[in-house]
């Protein structure tokens, strides 16, 4: 048997090289290179491999290690789990600095590949510099940190374990029954161990993403479900995109006569004015998708996990006998709420489903009622056009602005705090698979540094991140990246003044202002920092709108520009969209606040709503 002769770091290395796969028609790299920060733990080994091979798997120095790996996660979504990103680090900080990268990633149900230092196996010289020490365990460092968080986790204790562990890490990576993070631990020493490894172990292979068929069973018990509905309702999740089932979803609907709304994660599954689009459903989605899922009977869950701001705390779904058929790769997902689980891919699961239900069709006046609900709401979103600008524009009416302003291949990206609720609900889709709300973990900093690996993923079109003060502040380094790197990113920099839309929680709920915008925090001096200052010291364009009809020309200078170009705005704290659902959160059973008292009766009305799961 052949053999070669490689570092461990070395054999990584060329096996990442030697995987491809199949994206519209064209052979590429599963692997399209690699963030790192590099330190003792990867620099003297890994990076030594990685150096040569930059014109196949390029390397980005990113600034911050959770930062460049949720850049990573950013591009899996945009690439629809297709192509995967790297992200590797030192031990110590700058390994426990992607745990919440990684959680990002299993949340959402999305690949990435991480490698992490490690302390020596020998021991000899423990404890090294940033090593941690359990003193019942040894054999514990921060990697084992990643273990929640990652669907594959292995140490590698050896040079040869690599043959077995980096094919079973793909693997689970391009499953979409098991898709999420890979964590290798990459101890100091064994990286720099040399191995005679098998040269076919190095050989060109090409990999696809498995479409798994549901049970025959389990399609027709949905096909029954779904024969006798009078009030069917179609929930495109983020599956329906990962799976490309987005026209199989579509045309579906249409023949069945079905509306259809959207999850976070779903968003972009039909544009805005399609006649069977019902809107976004859930917490942060429309009246209009509501009303729809408080009268539907028969609810058809495609490809989403059906988190709580989805269900409304599963207080939404308001039909007394409704019904549920969850189609999913995932089992767990699929048996949600004593749903009819059907296991498959959700194109292939549709069209078996379809198949079954022969000439059904939903009656007319359902679909004309859902169509009555998502025209009252479109009424709605333009009503912000004209209305009067108060303090500060409102998030709806610069969304509303820009939305009309954008091309119909801009991709618009949001993370957390108040713009996720703000553009599910208001910005209209011209483009499917054009949206990413990171709403699975909900993480500041997402928007920035994710805005940089989609900017890589998509090459037509401008990738539009919007960031509140609270999150550019958290995480705003990568900024100076997409400038570095050229990846223009058109960023719109939104400023309330603190956590604007905590702050509206912690009042709805009965508390007094504390500690969420900035002016009600303990502080000596209250200022608002210069966005534009910051920006432009990091090499991008910047400027200040203080008037909405300011906005379309600074508009056309963002798209204009040759790099990164910064929009910031002051927004008003207490005016917001409304047309969500109710979310449950703890309030307290016993208050001295009348305020609080008052929110816990509407807490106990509320979850009189909600299901149990049968």
């Amino acid at each position: 048997m052949e053999t070669i002769r490689l570092t461990t770091a070395q054999a990584i290395v060329r096996w990442l090289l030697s995987q491809y796969t199949t994206v519209d028609g064209e052979e590429v790299p599963v692997f399209a290179g690699a963030f790192g920060i590099f330190g003792h733990g990867n620099v003297t080994c890994l990076a030594e491999a990685l150096e040569p091979v930059q014109d196949r798997l390029p390397t980005w120095r990113g600034h911050n290690e959770q930062s460049m790996a949720l850049a990573a996660v950013a591009y899996g979504k945009a690439m629809r789990g297709r192509r995967i990103m790297i992200a590797t680090s030192s031990i110590g900080p700058g390994c426990t600095n992607m745990v919440t990268a990684a959680a990002v990633a299993h949340a959402n149900r999305l690949p990435l590949m991480i490698f992490a230092g490690d302390t020596f196996q020998h021991r000899i010289v423990d404890p090294v510099l940033q090593q941690i020490e359990v003193f019942e365990d040894p054999t514990v460092t921060v990697c084992d940190a990643f273990k929640p968080v990652s669907r594959y986790w292995d140490r590698i204790t050896r040079p040869e374990q690599v043959v077995q562990s980096l094919p079973q890490a793909l693997a689970v990576m391009l499953d979409p029954a098991s898709r999420g993070p890979a964590f290798l631990a990459l101890p100091q020493d064994i990286q720099g161990e040399a191995y005679d490894y098998p040269a076919r172990f190095f050989d060109h292979q090409v990999h696809y993403i498995r479409r798994p068929g549901p049970d025959p069973r389990d399609v027709e018990q949905a096909a029954a479900v779904l024969a006798g509905a009078r009030s069917p309702m179609i929930i495109a999740g983020g599956g329906v995109h990962y799976s490309g089932a987005v026209a199989t979803l579509t045309d579906f609907a249409v023949r069945r006569g079905i509306p259809v709304v959207e999850t976070v994660a779903g968003k972009a599954t039909m544009v805005h004015d399609h006649p069977n689009y019902a809107g976004p459903i859930g917490v942060t989605g429309s009246a209009a998708a509501n009303s729809v899922a408080e009268d539907a009977d028969v609810v058809l869950a495609g490809g989403t996990r059906l988190q709580d701001f989805t269900t409304g705390s599963w207080a939404v779904f308001k039909h007394p006998d409704v019904r549920f058929v969850s189609i999913n790769t995932s089992r767990w997902d699929a048996h949600k709420q004593s749903a009819t689980p059907v296991l498959g891919d959700a194109r292939v699961s549709i069209e078996a489903v379809d198949r079954l239900l022969g000439d059904y069709r939903a009656p007319t006046s359902w679909l004309e009622t859902a169509q009555t609900h998502i025209g009252d709401w479109h009424r709605y979103l333009d009503s912000w056009k004209s209305r009067e600008v108060k303090r500060s524009p409102a998030y709806a009416q610069v969304i509303q602005t820009v939305n009309g302003l954008c091309d119909e291949d801009d991709y618009c990206l949001s993370a957390a705090g108040g713009l996720p609720g703000e553009l599910t609900m208001g910005w209209r889709s011209k483009s499917v698979g054009s949206f990413d709300s990171e709403y699975g973990y909900s993480t500041m900093g997402y928007e920035v540094a994710g805005a940089w690996g989609a900017r890589m993923a998509r090459p037509s079109g401008d990738v539009i991140a919007w960031v509140g003060d609270g999150s550019y502040l958290m995480m705003n380094s990568d900024i100076y990246s997409t400038v570095m790197t050229g990846q223009k990113v058109i960023f719109m920099v939104m400023d309330n003044g603190g956590f604007a839309v905590i702050n509206r929680l912690q009042v709805n709920t009965g508390g007094a202002e504390f500690n969420n915008l900035l002016r009600t925090t303990r502080h000596d001096a209250y200022f608002r920092v210069d966005f534009v200052s910051h920006v432009r010291s990091m090499g991008a364009l910047a400027e200040k709108v203080e008037r909405l009809e300011d906005l379309p020309d600074a508009w056309r200078r963002a798209k204009a520009a040759d790099r990164s170009y910064a929009i910031v705005m002051d927004i008003d704290q207490y005016t917001w969209t409304e047309g969500g659902a109710w979310w449950e959160v703890g309030v307290p059973e016993v208050s001295d606040r009348e305020q609080v008292r008052v929110a816990r009766a509407a807490w106990e009305a509320e979850r009189k709503h909600q299901r149990v799961g049968i």
